[in-house]
């Protein structure tokens, strides 16, 4: 009688769930079993998901995202599909942007762009070079004490961003005396 019951309140949880993802004038979007495809301003961006028992279809210059008798677990990755979706659009159409700024009280320090690296020098007097990995797709702007970093995928943008304030990450010491270090003053604004 007891494993009935639970059988019968698990299945009232499953529902059927439609999510919809809008596509921008000039953004074409393509969908091909679990890869997705964004191009739109000479801007291509390519992800693959696990979409379990999720249909996705394009119509009508929408993204359609249903899935029929969802579970928790197909509703939080419908979700997840979703809104990495929409930052997809929104990136192709205009670029990401994180600003950075570079603070020194103690020690002037030297920041450059080498390649697919960012080279911090005399980070507190250190003699040591730290570097910073700048990650494809992303362009990283060094004007003096300010750093902005641009990128039509919001991922790589995001990450080439915590790499650079990861470089200057102080440990041990106080930070209301050592405030040197490069810190992100303003994020994009997100969809999610």
């Amino acid at each position: 009688m007891l494993e009935g019951a639970l059988l019968l309140i698990f299945i009232r949880m499953n529902k059927d769930l439609e999510r919809v993802v809008e596509i921008a004038d000039g953004v074409e979007v393509s969908v091909n079993g679990r890869e997705f495809v964004v191009k739109g301003n000479g801007n291509e961006l390519k992800r693959e998901f696990e979409i379990g028992k999720i249909k996705a279809e394009v119509k009508d210059g929408k993204v359609f995202l249903v899935a029929k008798g969802a579970t928790k677990r197909e509703a939080k990755m419908m979700g997840t599909i979703w809104a990495h979706l929409k930052n997809m659009v929104k990136g192709v159409g205009e670029d990401f942007v994180y600003e950075l700024e570079v603070c020194n009280v103690h020690f002037p320090m030297n920041v450059k762009a080498e390649g697919k690296k960012i080279i911090i020098k005399s980070f507190l007097g250190e003699t040591t070079v730290r570097e910073a990995a700048v990650m494809d797709g992303v362009k990283v702007d060094i004007k003096g004490s300010k750093i902005t970093v641009t990128g039509s995928d919001i991922e790589a943008a995001g990450q080439t961003a915590a790499n650079l304030e990861k470089a200057t990450r102080l440990t041990g010491r106080d930070r209301r005396i050592f405030q040197d270090g490069i810190f992100v003053t303003k994020k994009p604004y997100r969809t999610i």
